[in-house]
């Protein structure tokens, strides 16, 4: 009787295990939601040089801002926002953490300048990544995030002041803005996320 009792404890023990496998593999493999960023299919050039697509991005929570690198105004203001929220990031939650900067001067902002930009600004490591692309899909983009620019004269654009935060499946879920302001509410919220990853 004892053998029996033990051999379907290892066979229930054995299905336990297969059962949990199998969940992880669906949570992994979880469907794009129809409000997910991933389902844009613009292609992106990071500051390397790397043809990207959003949604190999998908895993982290992203913190993104769209700015144009020659700006003399808001930008530096906004990078320094950026920098800020990096600076209160939970050191064991940053590596599921992407902090995005895309540029809304594609034509300008070649991936050799972000390069530049991004050494020039000590962003040019992880968790940073610098994107540009065709005006078209930056123009899609920015109406996802509720950016609003225009060229204003031909180096200069005016932009909403936005830093938006996304969850690892692509979907929006806060969004900061203007300049300077408070970003506990927006580190809270990042620290959150990323913390739900493991």
């Amino acid at each position: 009787m004892k053998k029996i009792t033990l051999a379907i404890l290892i066979i229930l023990s054995m299905q336990s295990c297969k059962d949990n496998t199998q969940n992880k593999n669906v949570t992994k493999e979880k469907p794009i939601s129809d409000l997910s960023i991933y389902n844009l299919p613009s292609q992106w050039t990071n500051q390397d040089g790397k043809n990207i697509e959003l949604k190999s991005l998908k895993g982290n929570v992203l913190v993104m801002v769209m700015i144009y690198t020659s700006c003399k105004a808001a930008c530096p203001r906004l990078v320094a926002d950026m920098r800020s929220i990096e600076s209160k990031l939970k050191p064991e939650t940053k590596k599921n953490i992407k902090l995005i900067l895309v540029s809304i001067d594609p034509e300008t902002d070649t991936p050799q300048r972000l390069k530049s930009f991004a050494i020039e600004n000590k962003m040019n490591q992880e968790p940073w990544i610098f994107l540009r692309s065709t005006e078209e899909n930056t123009r899609e983009f920015a109406a996802v995030l509720a950016v609003n620019y225009k060229k204003i004269t031909p180096i200069d654009f005016s932009h909403s002041n936005i830093i938006s935060v996304f969850n690892p499946e692509g979907e929006l879920i806060y969004q900061q803005e203007g300049l300077g302001v408070n970003n506990d509410e927006t580190v809270n919220k990042i620290n959150q996320e990323a913390e739900k990853i493991r």
